[in-house]
């Protein structure tokens, strides 16, 4: 069986390193705030050139948290591609603001013209969604926002390590929010997330909010490292074991990069004039591939056909989130053809770091044998 996705190779093969590396952690006495997370957080900050950040519960929570530290009001809306995961839309929602749902282009990305029809006297928010390991067109987006005076919070959850223009994602609007759940780039054996910022002002609040509200930053504050709430805040920590197996993984992540970029080259190479509708990297882009998404109208004869032959495939994402039960009323643009397109078609092959080039191979060879 070539599974879609499995940490166990990589388990297997860093086992040791891993226990010895939690043992220790766990000796020192700290299961919260310890030196596991703090030296994660300055090691992710440096690694990805942003002046702040904080280590939070989840990827859904750094959305969440950023959202929060807007202090969206009841009318406000956030611009969003209807193409992308739930945590995306649910955390606006839960942060008091209301989703502006618009198309993505051929890219899957959401749509620059798109983003310009949606804007009128509530948009606040802009979230660019750098969906499958690609980023969006921030050139544009920063333009658009810098002209109606919108902020942008990057989704980078599957993306993490994109460059546009030589820049990392998570580095161009007022925060940047990556996911480590396992299946992601950097991903550990549980949940975790974190928010990048250059903004010292916002650093302080969402590190505040992460914690109840409770000021551990500001010395200058009255009430600094007690137990007393500036605002309300939530509960989402990254803890130090968790924090101890991604300071172990960040090292490699440049060899976790080469590796899916490698693979997916393989399957570029092996998989054209198929009538796939295969990747694309963009112009001014440095794809990481954290999916390989391919589609074809004939999806279904084809994940038959390849788990028949026991290869695992996924479809990210089946269903648009304005077809959804929660969301269906959600506020959106009038056509949302390519999303609703997309999502009839669109479907991922294995590929992670530990898969093998022979693998990818007889995927492929299945593939050119059911079509």
């Amino acid at each position: 069986m070539i599974k879609y996705w499995s940490y166990k190779e990589e388990y297997k093969k860093n086992k040791n390193k891993i226990l010895n590396k939690i043992n220790k952690t766990l000796s020192k006495g700290n299961v919260f705030f310890g030196n596991q997370m703090e030296l994660f957080e300055k090691n992710f900050k440096k690694k990805y050139k942003a002046k702040f950040g904080i280590a939070v519960g989840s990827g859904t929570d750094a959305l969440l948290i950023s959202l929060l530290a807007l202090e969206l009001k009841k009318n406000d809306e956030v611009i969003v591609p209807a193409n992308t995961a739930i945590p995306t839309i649910s955390a606006i929602i839960n942060a008091g603001g209301r989703p502006k749902l618009v198309d993505v282009g051929e890219d899957y990305l959401i749509s620059i013209s798109q983003i310009k029809k949606a804007i009128n006297k509530n948009t606040k928010v802009i979230i660019p969604v750098h969906l499958y390991g690609q980023a969006c067109e921030m050139k544009e987006i920063l333009k658009i926002a810098k002209k109606n005076k919108i902020k942008i919070i990057e989704d980078c959850a599957q993306a993490q390590g994109a460059k546009y223009k030589k820049k990392f994602v998570g580095t161009f609007g007022v925060s940047g929010c990556f996911s480590f759940y396992p299946t992601k780039i950097l991903g550990t054996y549980g949940d975790g997330g974190f928010v990048l910022t250059n903004d010292f002002n916002f650093f302080e609040k969402i590190k505040r909010i992460r914690f109840y509200g409770i000021e551990t930053n500001n010395k200058k504050k009255k009430y600094f490292n007690e137990y007393y709430s500036y605002e309300n805040g939530l509960n989402s920590r990254l803890d130090e074991i968790q924090s101890s197996i991604l300071n172990l993984k960040l090292k490699h992540v440049n060899n976790f990069l080469t590796k899916r970029r490698r693979l997916a080259s393989l399957y570029l190479k092996e998989l054209k004039n198929l009538g796939l509708k295969m990747p694309k990297e963009n112009i001014n882009c440095f794809h990481v591939y954290n999916t390989f998404t391919v589609y074809h109208k004939k999806r279904n004869l084809i994940i038959n056909y390849l788990k028949k032959n026991n290869i695992q495939t996924r479809i990210i994402y089946p269903y648009p989130i304005h077809k959804m039960k929660g969301y269906e009323k959600i506020d959106r643009i009038r056509s949302l053809s390519n999303t609703e397109k997309f999502s009839k078609g669109i479907f991922c092959l294995p590929l992670y770091p530990e898969l093998k080039l022979n693998e990818v191979m007889k995927i492929c060879k299945f593939i050119k044998n059911c079509l």
